[in-house]
């Protein structure tokens, strides 16, 4: 590994400067071992990166799609390295975290504020939005989400289970009466949580029944689906915890109660390459701390999450 990293430092250093030569007085060695580098790199990727010339070394097409990957590659070794010599009291660097704009079951500004009053040196990037992203496309090094989508080189790690249940408000109820099994979803007005999307799944003694429902209103934001519901504006699928107290006071009523919901995770994603860096370890730390300690608060504190 050290062998070839030292090849790919080499490599990036001349494809930088455009010369051995000058790549070589950089990095401290002759040129001809700057050479021989490149030269084992391009024997072990099986393709030619540079263009040599009496003049000037320039990157070959296939170097140029090859530059940024190896480039990242070096990045991720050095970073994990750093972080592997220095004491967890020393972690610097960014993190870039997305999370839910809707309300979770941790305190996030706390946790965050925590995290950065003992690692003053990581600086933290914190993007709340209700979709889905991958965090490879999208630069994160965590990303909180309950949305079911899976990606090629990110870390899955489950971190909270929500109960989910089917209510609506009494007047809304009054207006368009209840409905007495599935089928009669597909004739009331629904409130759409769109991460999920408008095809509800219900779990009886007859199996499992999945409905396409008719949006009445489609949202991203989980704290709007609550407020629209208890507005009296349909129907909808949220978070037990999330609908407890509306429930509780009567504000919200429970429908078909008979019959269960499937549990919806919230999860962190990690892209495999970023997993082993000690500042997102440190951060996954407090996050899953974080969980834990909301799952053994009572289930009416903890709020609806994507």
């Amino acid at each position: 590994m050290a062998d070839s990293l030292l090849n790919m430092k080499a490599f990036l250093a001349t494809a930088r400067v455009g010369s051995f030569s000058e790549a070589g007085r950089q990095l401290g060695v002759a040129p001809s071992v700057i050479t021989k580098r490149v030269g084992q790199l391009e024997w072990s990727l099986r393709a030619t990166l540079l263009r040599r010339s009496t003049r000037r070394v320039a990157l070959t097409e296939i170097g140029e799609r090859y530059l940024d990957v190896i480039r990242g590659i070096v990045r991720e070794y050095d970073e994990m390295a750093k972080g592997i010599m220095r004491s967890p009291k020393e972690l610097e660097g960014q993190l870039r975290i997305k999370a839910p704009a809707s309300p979770m079951p941790i305190d996030l500004a706390q946790l965050l504020s925590s995290f950065q009053i003992h690692y003053p040196r990581v600086t933290l990037d914190a993007v709340l939005v209700d979709r889905t992203v991958n965090p490879v496309e999208e630069g994160f090094d965590i990303v909180l989400t309950m949305m079911p989508s899976s990606f090629d080189g990110v870390l899955e790690e489950p971190l909270h289970v929500f109960e989910r249940v089917l209510c609506a408000a009494p007047t809304y109820l009054a207006r368009r009466g209840h409905p007495r099994h599935v089928r009669d979803l597909m004739h009331h007005d629904c409130i759409v949580f769109s991460p999920i999307g408008p095809n509800w799944i219900f779990e009886g003694r007859n199996g499992v029944t999945t409905v396409a429902v008719r949006p009445h209103l489609v949202t991203n934001n989980g704290a709007l689906v609550i407020d629209s519901l208890c507005a009296g504006s349909g129907v909808a699928v949220v978070s037990r915890a999330a609908a407890a107290d509306r429930l509780r006071s009567g504000a919200l009523v429970e429908l078909l109660p008979e019959l269960r919901i499937p549990d919806l995770w919230l999860k962190a994603l990690v892209p495999a390459t970023r997993s082993n860096l000690a500042r997102v370890q440190t951060m996954l730390q407090a996050i899953r701390k974080a969980f834990q300690d909301a799952s053994s608060v009572t289930p009416e504190r903890v709020q609806e999450a994507k």
